[in-house]
């Protein structure tokens, strides 16, 4: 039930699943990069940099998905808008910039983990599909779509009404994000997008989030009936709130994209843009000999 605004700061989202994951996660973490600098010492392989960007991410979803915000998103579409503009575009490039393959990987047992490794060697379903999922044009794809089809009316209807349904929009924005962003920020190994591409591959992103922004400011009546009438005791029209969740959509969001493309429109400008040659081939499958030279390297060096 939407919270009204005396009762909002009760309202906090305590769902098992949720906390259990954010807990999980920050453990699995935290228990990995300690296992990595005691190998490899401290600070090799992940640095303070990649551990307050995950620790960022962690508590970005704390404030979407625990904080009263979840609640509010019930009663105010603009609310809803903000909750899932912070996973795609907050925790999402966030927790990528916290590299945490590696030390999660590190976080495994020793033998356990030499174990999974001759597996995924041996694999190839796995794999293959790990490569395809990363594969930038992939990538782009499910997150744009993601972010499309669930501000249709009638999805969205669905996950106001289902709270399995909104759990799986949420974890859908959240993981195409990831893939969205891991295929340009390229944290680890090379990078399979040029500073070029990369320029292109976040502003039609951002173009694209910005024309829905704009369709639903200028929409002349309400798209959603789950807001109808949720919106009176926050003293706002439903067509008010639609057009706020638009405004926050078309130009905070855009403006989070614009400074990605600047800063790889600068790289591509800047002496250290990256060859043709150092650019990792699409058609190339990454190979687990491959992934595990580059751990080897990385608690070396």
């Amino acid at each position: 039930m939407a919270p009204s605004p005396a009762e909002l700061w009760r309202a906090w989202t305590f769902e098992p699943a949720v906390l259990v994951g954010l807990a999980g996660a920050a453990v699995w973490y935290a228990w990995g990069v300690r296992s990595l600098w005691r190998a490899a010492g401290r600070e090799r392989g992940i640095g303070g940099a990649q551990l307050w960007a995950f620790g960022g991410g962690l508590l970005t979803l704390v404030v979407a998905l625990v904080s009263p915000l979840d609640a509010m998103g019930d009663a105010l579409f603009s609310a809803h808008m903000t909750q899932h503009l912070l996973l795609i575009l907050v925790a999402a490039p966030l927790l990528v910039l916290g590299e945490p393959v590696l030390p999660m990987l590190w976080a495994i047992p020793t033998a356990a983990r030499r174990r999974g490794a001759r597996w995924w060697r041996r694999a190839t379903v796995l794999p293959a599909m790990a490569h395809a999922l990363s594969h930038p044009s992939v990538a782009w794809v499910l997150h744009v779509g993601a972010l499309l089809f669930w501000h249709i009316p009638a999805p969205y209807g669905w996950t106001v009404r289902h709270d399995a349904v909104h759990a799986v929009e949420h974890v859908s924005f959240l993981g195409t994000a990831m893939l969205f962003w891991w295929a340009v920020l390229q944290p680890t190994g090379r990078r399979r997008l040029s500073y070029a591409m990369s320029v292109l591959y976040v502003s039609t992103a951002g173009m694209l989030m910005g024309a829905l922004g704009a369709i639903l400011t200028f929409a002349p009546s309400p798209w959603y009936v789950a807001h109808l009438t949720t919106t009176a005791p926050w003293h706002v029209t439903p067509l008010e709130d639609q057009q706020l969740a638009g405004v926050i959509m078309w130009v905070p969001a855009g403006l989070v994209y614009l400074v990605a493309a600047s800063v790889f429109f600068m790289k591509w400008l800047g002496p250290d843009t990256p060859r043709a040659a150092d650019l990792q081939p699409i058609e190339r499958p990454v190979r687990a000999h491959d992934i595990g030279m580059r751990i080897v390297a990385r608690t070396r060096t």
